[in-house]
Formats: structure tokens, C-alpha cells, sequence
């Protein structure tokens, strides 16, 4: 694996908001036009009142810079020559609507998806952006962080969740299986 060394990450804020559109409106799914109208909005949309497939791209969007405005979407772009390059939706899991109810859900911080620009794939971006996503918890006092990698992904684009060995190489450890996925979880010692 060829490392890309010269790139930077910074923590999803308001003042970002420019920089995550770019990505998501030119970059993100250059190579899987079909999931274009996302915006990464799917695990925060309400799908107890909405039905995701008669959402519209716009809509999406416009969630999305809301989110985003009001700090209540989480997550890191990793930056090239001040352009973004990927993206890592990580927040807390109390936060995210497509997960089942957990007791300890407001201790627990969770690792949603990975987007990486096709030419930056497989030069360890996605693992740096969860080396900061996990880094982030710990600051904000987080206990556990868990992710949801699907072992039957078969491509770039249905291996969004991240791979499974990248998780198992840094500490996570399976939780349980889940439609389809198998939880992984870590346990953070807080930061002093």
C-alpha cells in the first residue's frame, strides 16, 4: 500500500461547510453517480416520517447545510493542497437514526462511513480519518466507539462502512452481527 503522506484532516465545523459541498458535489461519487444525492444525510434523515427513496438530492443538500450550520453533523475531511479528498461521518450515536436503541447509547461515539476520492484509495486515508474520528471521541469523553463494516462487501462503493480488517488492525473488536454488518466496538480511555 502506497501512503499519501501529504494531506491533512480537520474536525467537521460550520466554517467547512464550503469545503464538504465541494467534495460531495464534484468528488465524493465521481465513480458511483448513484448515490450522489446522499450528502452522507441517510444516517441522520428521519426515516420514521420519510421514505429515503422520495428524497431528492436538493433536499439532501439543504439537510445537510443545516446540519453542518447548526454543528450537529460530525465528522473529518481529510484535505489535499486545501482540496478535499475524503470524508469520515463520525458523531455521536445518539445522533443517528438508522441504528437500533442501545442503553449506552450516549456514552458510545459512532463510526458511520467512509467516502475517499477514487485516486486517493488505498494509501491509508480512510485509516487516518478513523485514527482522528477515534482520537476526537476519546477528547470528548467518549467511553466506546463502534463501527458497522458489512464482511460481504464486494467493491468501493458497498465497502463504505470501512473494512473490517482496517478496524480489527486498530484495536476494534466484534460486538455482534447486525443485518448484514458485524459491530465492532473499541473502548476508549479518556483523554487527561
Amino acid at each position: 500500500m502506497s501512503v499519501t503522506t501529504n494531506y491533512f484532516i480537520r474536525e467537521l465545523t460550520p466554517e467547512l461547510l464550503d469545503d464538504y459541498l465541494s467534495f460531495f458535489d464534484h468528488v465524493a461519487f465521481a465513480d458511483n453517480p448513484k448515490w450522489a444525492s446522499c450528502y452522507c444525510y441517510f444516517p441522520h434523515a428521519p426515516h420514521d416520517t420519510e421514505k429515503w427513496h422520495d428524497r431528492t438530492g436538493d433536499q439532501n443538500r439543504a439537510a445537510v447545510i443545516d446540519l453542518i450550520s447548526q454543528g450537529r453533523m460530525h465528522g473529518y475531511l481529510a484535505f489535499q493542497n486545501e482540496k478535499p479528498i475524503a470524508w469520515c461521518n463520525a458523531g455521536p450515536r445518539m445522533r443517528v437514526t438508522i441504528l437500533d436503541e442501545d442503553e449506552d447509547k450516549e456514552k458510545i461515539g459512532s463510526i458511520i462511513c467512509f467516502v475517499v476520492a477514487r485516486a486517493h484509495r488505498g494509501k491509508g486515508v480512510a485509516r487516518r480519518l478513523l485514527e482522528a474520528a477515534c482520537d476526537g471521541f476519546r477528547r470528548q469523553g467518549y467511553a466506546i466507539v463502534e463501527a458497522y463494516p458489512r464482511p460481504d462487501a464486494h467493491d468501493d462503493a458497498t465497502s463504505h462502512f470501512g473494512p473490517l480488517k482496517m478496524f480489527l488492525a486498530t484495536g476494534f473488536q466484534p460486538f455482534k452481527e447486525d443485518n448484514g454488518s458485524i459491530i465492532v466496538r473499541k473502548t476508549l480511555e479518556c483523554a487527561d
